[in-house]
């Protein structure tokens, strides 16, 4: 066996049940831009090994990503976590059978997939359910610019003008003082599950409490979706039409996602990740989040979120 399925084995000897292995059916490696996920087979049963890359504990807590994980199971929204190491990191969950792992080309095609995400998110959110961890972006954006100042890494041209520039967001959603509800915060089309039926979500790394609409507004960025389809998302999410303030909050996170994922991206560029050209990701984050910010309408969205 090679050194990672070494590693795989050696983490699965772990779980409840799987003490006993010392092989494997099968060993698939699945997608992931920072951490080495295994799907296993062995024994009749499908599990999925996830072992953290390096530098992740830099900015995961992993003991949040176990209970948050724990509670998406329990709103019926995330697969059964078997093993949940905070010292290790490791995370071993069921794997959900029969499912295509979505990207913005499968949410463009694949008929209803843009509703059943919607309602998957509305079920997380309306759960009852806890999470730890305050998902708070303006702090997030000071906490990763604090590590950045620790790396040989450059800021996009203009970032600290574009983030002055989002004081009248900030203060909108200061004044709106939206709900808070248990968010996976990060709904990247890789974390989206589908079976035909059921939109299940994984991967709970960056998952807290926060406004639920920040979750909408991302995946319609992650998905690339153009209007109809985020107003057929915002139609299954609600189950009516949504208001102009809940638009514009949508609206607003599409662009505060790009502006906060860019400095995540230059973390990754930084930590030398070869999954990616993550230079080139961040710089057109922080593109796509100047040009909506510049967009004639953008204002007008967050007059309607500071108008409740």
């Amino acid at each position: 066996m090679t050194e990672i399925a070494d590693r795989v084995l050696e983490a699965l000897t772990r779980a409840p049940g799987f003490e006993g292995v010392t092989a494997v059916d099968s060993l698939t490696r699945l997608g992931g831009l920072t951490n080495l996920v295994h799907r296993v087979d062995v024994a009749g049963a499908s599990v999925i090994v996830r072992i953290p890359g390096d530098g992740t504990e830099a900015y995961i807590d992993r003991a949040v990503e176990a209970h948050n994980a724990r509670a998406a199971a329990r709103a019926g929204v995330a697969p059964e976590v078997l093993l949940a190491e905070p010292e290790s990191g490791v995370m071993i969950t069921r794997a959900v059978p029969g499912i295509e792992t979505m990207t913005p080309a499968l949410f463009a095609s694949r008929e209803g997939a843009v509703a059943r995400a919607g309602r998957a998110l509305a079920r997380l959110h309306g759960s009852g359910e806890t999470f730890e961890f305050r998902f708070e972006l303006f702090a997030m954006i000071e906490e990763y610019l604090r590590v950045l100042s620790t790396r040989d890494v450059d800021l996009p041209e203009g970032y600290h003008d574009v983030v002055a520039a989002a004081e009248p967001v900030k203060a909108a959603l200061a004044q709106a003082d939206p709900p808070l509800a248990p968010c996976h915060c990060d709904p990247l089309c890789e974390n989206f599950l589908d079976d035909g039926e059921v939109m299940w979500i994984v991967d709970w790394e960056y998952s807290g409490m926060n406004d639920p609409l920040w979750d909408v507004g991302d995946l319609s960025v992650e998905a690339g979706l153009e209007a109809a389809q985020d107003a057929a998302l915002m139609a299954a999410y609600f189950g009516r039409a949504p208001t102009a303030g809940e638009t514009g909050r949508m609206v607003i996170y599409k662009a505060m996602c790009d502006l906060l994922w860019t400095l995540w991206g230059l973390i990754q560029h930084s930590d030398g990740n070869p999954a990616d050209d993550f230079w080139a990701y961040a710089t057109a984050r922080f593109e796509r989040c100047k040009a909506l910010m510049q967009d004639p309408g953008f204002a007008g969205h967050v007059a309607a979120v500071a108008r409740g």
